[in-house]
Formats: C-alpha cells, sequence, structure tokens
C-alpha cells in the first residue's frame, strides 16, 4: 500500500492519501483522544502516537494534527498506523460511532431559509472542495443578522491562515453572490 503525503497550509497538520476510500459521507474530526479511541478504531491508533493532537477524515483523505517533534519523526508512524489499520480490514469508524451530520446545531430565522439554502450551495460547491485539497472542511453553523457563522475543521482549525481564508475568500465570495451576507465569524 503506498499512502502519499501533502502538505496543507497549517504547518502542524499534514494530509495523508490512502488511496482508498476513507469516509463514504460526511467528515469526521477528533481532537480529543478518548472520544477518537471510542468512535473510530484508526483515530484512536493515530492518537497512540505521541506528539498526535488532532486527527479528521475526509472522503479519501486524512489530516494529522501535531504538537511536538517535527513530521521527519512522527510521519513513520503515522504512515505505518494507516498502513496497519487498512491491512486490518477493520472499519475507519465504530458502528457505534456518534454521528457526524454537518446540520446538528444549525441557528438561523426561518425568513432567511432562502438566503440559508443559498449560502450553503455556495459553500458546498466553491468552499469546501478547494478546503479539502488542503485537508480541511468548512461547514455551515448559523446565519443571524447579515453574519455568516462557520465552524472550521482538519487542517484548517488552528491553521494561522484561517482568518484570511475567512475574512478575504469566503466572505467576498458570500457577499458577492449573497447581498445580505455583512460578515463572516468562526464558531467552535
Amino acid at each position: 500500500m503506498f499512502i502519499q503525503t501533502e502538505s496543507t497550509p497549517n504547518p502542524a497538520t499534514l494530509k495523508f492519501l490512502p488511496g482508498k476510500e476513507v469516509l463514504r459521507e460526511g467528515t469526521a474530526d477528533f481532537r480529543d483522544a478518548d472520544a477518537a479511541r471510542e468512535a473510530s478504531p484508526l483515530a484512536g491508533r493515530l492518537f497512540d502516537i505521541p506528539g498526535v493532537t488532532g486527527v479528521f477524515f475526509g472522503y479519501d483523505f486524512i489530516t494529522v494534527t501535531k504538537d511536538g517533534p517535527d513530521w521527519q519523526h512522527l510521519k513513520p508512524a503515522i504512515l505505518g498506523a494507516i498502513m496497519e489499520h487498512f491491512m486490518s480490514g477493520q472499519p475507519v469508524m465504530a458502528s457505534t460511532a456518534p454521528s457526524t451530520a454537518d446540520d446538528e446545531g444549525e441557528f438561523y430565522d426561518k425568513e432567511d431559509a432562502e438566503i440559508v439554502v443559498t449560502i450553503k450551495e455556495l459553500l458546498d460547491t466553491r468552499v469546501r472542495p478547494a478546503v479539502a485539497q488542503d485537508g480541511g472542511d468548512i461547514t455551515f453553523r448559523g446565519y443571524e443578522k447579515g453574519t455568516v457563522f462557520l465552524h472550521m475543521k482538519g487542517a484548517c482549525a488552528g491553521c494561522p491562515s484561517s482568518t484570511a481564508t475567512l475574512k478575504h475568500g469566503i466572505q467576498n465570495l458570500l457577499r458577492h453572490f449573497v447581498p445580505e451576507v455583512e460578515h463572516v465569524e468562526q464558531v467552535s
């Protein structure tokens, strides 16, 4: 099995491409070792590596966030854990894993439903594919009084350039297509 790696705009996060499907639908973001072990055998295995602080699954990629050692020391252990997992035939997610649905906890006024549909469509067709290339994801959380609230995951969470991505990229795009949008804010 050959696993490719790609750097991301976040220097603390590296993208791993195992050459096969990781998650068929949605994404999964783990920032806590105990929750990761409960929800995913693969995420648990990755958190067992000293220095790993975050694991994110997309359709065909895994991003790993570190805090300590440089990638030169961590990368071989991560590659080994990913390879061993896929060779074992175990599922990526435990069957009892919590839902990773993207629409949980959304908030907006019913009168703004048409605006929200447009915002979500723009995010799904123009923003999320580009962000996935960098090993992350951005999901809609809410809309209120001209402000769009987004949740950044994977390589995007904690990335030094995430504020610029939000304010200059996504905010400008949404303002262009949806004049009602005035601001874009990040939520946890």
